[in-house]
C-alpha cells in the first residue's frame, strides 16, 4: 500500500516516485501499459475495446482499469468484452494518479495480463500533471468536440505521445475539419503521432496498434 505525505512540499515528486514503482511492477510481470486520456464522450472506451479485439486474435490478453469519478459503466463494458477490469472511482478528483493506480494493480490478475489499458478520468485538464508509470500516454479527442480542442488544452497535448482523432466519419456532417486539430497538435508537439479513427468499426485502429507495437 502507498501513502502520500501531504505535508511534503514536493507532492509531484512523490507522485513520480510512485509512478516509477508502478512501472517496475508492470515490468516484473511483463506487462505493457498505456494511459488513455480524453474528455467524456471522446471514445476512449470504444478505442480500448477495438485495440483489445485486435490483439486477442493473436492470443494477447489485455486488461483494463476504468477511471471515473463515480460508477462502473466502463468496467462493465470491458468485462463484457472479455477483459479483466476494475473500476477506479476518484470521488471528487478529476484524474487518476500513481497512488490510486498502484492500489488498483494489487487487485488485477497481473499474471494473466500482457497488456493493460488505463482509461483516465474524462477531461483534458487534470490528468496532464500526474504520471502513472505507464509506457506511453495517448489522448483521444472526437471531431464532435470541435476544431479547437488542442489549442484550448495545450498542456495535455504537449505531454502526450499520441493523439487519436476519433469519430472522423462524422466530420462532414458537423462541419469539422480533422486536419485542423492535427496541425495544432503537430505545432505543439512535433514529436507526437496523430491517428484518425472510427473506433467502433476499427477504422484506423490497425495503424495505431502498429505504432504501439501491439501484434494482432
Amino acid at each position: 500500500m502507498h501513502d502520500i505525505d501531504m505535508n511534503n512540499e514536493d507532492i509531484l515528486a512523490q507522485h513520480r516516485e510512485l509512478a516509477e514503482k508502478n512501472e517496475k511492477l508492470l515490468e516484473r510481470h511483463g506487462i505493457r501499459a498505456f494511459n488513455v486520456m480524453g474528455a467524456i464522450g471522446s471514445g476512449k472506451t470504444a478505442l480500448i475495446e477495438a485495440l483489445a479485439r485486435r490483439v486477442a486474435g493473436n492470443g494477447v490478453k489485455a486488461g483494463a482499469v476504468a477511471g471515473d469519478v463515480a460508477g462502473n459503466d466502463d468496467q462493465q463494458r470491458f468485462q463484457a468484452a472479455g477483459l479483466p477490469a476494475i473500476s477506479l472511482n476518484t470521488g471528487s478528483d478529476c484524474h487518476l494518479d500513481a497512488h490510486l493506480l498502484g492500489h488498483s494493480l494489487e487487485e488485477l490478475p497481473l499474471e494473466e495480463i500482457e497488456l493493460l489499458f488505463v482509461e483516465n478520468v474524462g477531461n483534458l485538464v487534470c490528468p496532464a500533471d500526474f504520471p502513472l508509470g505507464t509506457e506511453r500516454d495517448l489522448v483521444v479527442i472526437s471531431v464532435t468536440e470541435g476544431e479547437d480542442m488542442v489549442r484550448k488544452h495545450p498542456k495535455i497535448f504537449a505531454r502526450s505521445d499520441i493523439v487519436v482523432i476519433n469519430k472522423v466519419d462524422l466530420a462532414d456532417a458537423i462541419g469539422v475539419d480533422p486536419e485542423k486539430p492535427r496541425r495544432d497538435y503537430e505545432g505543439i508537439n512535433p514529436n507526437g503521432k496523430v491517428f484518425f479513427t472510427v473506433a467502433p468499426e476499427g477504422e484506423g485502429v490497425e495503424e495505431l496498434a502498429e505504432e504501439l507495437g501491439l501484434r494482432g
